[in-house]
């Protein structure tokens, strides 16, 4: 998704926005941004991963969400929408002026697109690593079959692993079962 810089809001402001609207905002250090619509190749990942995620996990206690989950990001106040997240046993929320948010998710997943990359990467990976619960991030390219994972190792340490080629496999530790770079990117066309 590209981000669209609108104009700057006071938190409050922020969240009528959004409550109020069928369009989804991010909020960024006092500057709003519109989500803009995402590329045919962003949504058929963002699909696929929701899809493959809660075939895999079915029967057990883990619940994928998909975009429009906000998640409560304790660095980045209010909150975040990443492109997917799983959270496993029971899955918490809280409410910010009707607003929910899960509170506990252990893996997030974005796809990136040109204009968040380097945000997805840095900025909101280090946000996101607020998260008490937060064990594992995936970073899922368009343009080819490729794969950044992440792996909470400590507090401050992260094992990076890169997939790529559609003969990958990524082995999700946190919820114990294994994607396919195939069936990840089945229909994406490069």
């Amino acid at each position: 998704m590209s981000a669209i810089p609108i104009t700057k809001l006071t938190v409050e402001e922020y969240i009528a926005l959004d409550k109020n609207s069928e369009e989804r905002y991010e909020y960024f250090d006092g500057e709003v941004f519109a989500m803009a619509g995402g590329s045919p190749n962003h949504s058929r990942l963002s699909v696929n991963v929701c899809s493959i995620l809660r075939e895999k996990l079915h029967g057990k206690t883990c619940e994928v969400f998909n975009a429009d989950m906000r998640i409560n990001v304790p660095a980045a106040f209010p909150y975040r929408y990443p492109d997917a997240s799983v959270a496993c046993g029971e899955s918490v929320f809280d409410e910010i002026e009707g607003q929910y948010r899960l509170v506990n998710p252990i893996l997030i997943i974005e796809v990136l697109s040109p204009s968040t990359e380097n945000y997805d990467q840095g900025k909101k990976f280090t946000e996101y690593q607020s998260i008490e619960s937060f064990r594992e991030y995936l970073l899922i390219a368009q343009d080819r079959p490729y794969v950044i994972q992440y792996i909470k190792q400590s507090r401050r340490r992260w094992l990076r692993i890169e997939h790529e080629g559609l003969e990958s496999e990524v082995q999700l530790e946190s919820l114990g079962v294994t994607l396919t770079l195939a069936e990840l990117y089945e229909r994406v066309q490069f």
